[in-house]
């Protein structure tokens, strides 16, 4: 009788491994550049164990110049990406269903850092001034911030040059352009490092200029809303990833550290790391992540705004949702 006991006790043993086995369900996050501090919450919630505890198998794909993210969704290769809104409303418009199921950012880290020598105080001194500005969904800001301006961006002299500028300050520093596209924390720290002073630099930041747009949120698929069990996963994995976010923010050198053991290129430093790391913390929400309507509406006024090429052309419809936050237990 005391080996069969044992036998059944050894096999429901087994059966709970294999419970606990299949219950850590697999989600694929698409980041929307390298891997870096502006994706921290995400390793450290890795790290520190918070998507285990979820019963979560978390995989963090890192994005890259020539990864949109929109596109990686729409094709089935993540669960979940990280995106900025404008370029999220654009590809919603364009057909592919993306919905924001939270906001990790509260603010902007956008701007446009100018060399001082050129001139350049105020805004209405771009005009036929050469500006790199990012593509792959990334200049939809620029381009409202100039329609607001009423500054053409087709090169005339009333207007802007754009030049395409590639994830990197080389255009500023070699005076090719007047200014460049920054984000607060890292590109600026990229023309500091190249030998400028910030007394010798003029920085216009889209939060003060009244045209900032949110960045980093989490989108996933429309239609898989549908399905309660993705629904689940999702609360899951949202409420587990700004657990990370929490501790990034409150440990920002640990933060730096684990981001820094995720990088396979090695081309990150621990200096810019934690550099990054502090200046994303002045940006995060520290509400929980659950997106604030007025400012989906404000981006969107933004975005709609004063152009006769805007870069959505008609109020998003079902955009957001705080089904997953409803969802969390």
């Amino acid at each position: 009788m005391s080996k069969i006991k044992t036998a059944l006790m050894g096999m429901t043993a087994g059966l709970l491994l294999a419970t606990g086995a299949q219950a850590a369900e697999k989600v694929t996050i698409q980041l929307k550049w390298v891997t870096q501090a502006q994706f921290a919450g995400y390793y450290v919630a890795q790290a520190k164990g918070f998507y285990k505890a979820a019963d979560l198998d978390v995989t963090i794909n890192p994005g890259g110049p020539d990864i949109a993210p929109p596109q990686i969704l729409a094709g089935g290769g993540a669960d979940v990406i990280v995106d900025w809104m404008p370029s999220a409303l654009a590809s919603r418009e364009k057909g592919v269903p993306l919905v924001n199921i939270a906001q990790p950012y509260k603010k902007s880290g956008l701007e446009v850092t100018c060399r001082a020598e050129t001139g350049i105080k105020k805004p209405a001194d771009l005009k036929g001034r050469t500006i790199g500005v990012w593509f792959f969904g990334n200049e939809y800001p620029f381009l409202s911030w100039m329609s607001k301006l009423n500054i053409k961006t087709d090169g005339g002299k009333d207007g802007v040059k754009v030049l395409k500028q590639g994830f990197n300050v080389d255009p500023l520093l070699q005076k090719q352009a007047d200014c460049v596209s920054t984000m607060t924390y890292n590109e600026y720290w990229q023309v500091i490092d190249g030998g400028y002073k910030p007394s010798q630099l003029v920085v216009f930041k889209y939060e003060t200029e009244g045209v900032a747009t949110l960045e980093d949120g989490l989108y996933v698929n429309e239609t898989k809303l549908k399905d309660p069990a993705f629904v689940t996963k999702m609360a899951k994995f949202v409420k587990a990833s700004m657990q990370g976010w929490d501790y990034a923010r409150k440990n920002p050198d640990e933060a730096a550290k684990i981001v820094l053991s995720n990088d396979t290129t090695g081309a990150q430093t621990e200096k810019h790391q934690k550099r990054m790391m502090a200046e994303v913390a002045k940006l995060l929400d520290t509400a929980g992540g659950k997106l604030d309507p007025k400012d989906f509406d404000r981006t969107v006024a933004t975005l709609l705004g004063g152009s006769s090429d805007p870069v959505i052309t008609k109020q998003p419809i079902n955009a957001w949702t705080h089904q997953i936050y409803d969802a969390m237990k």
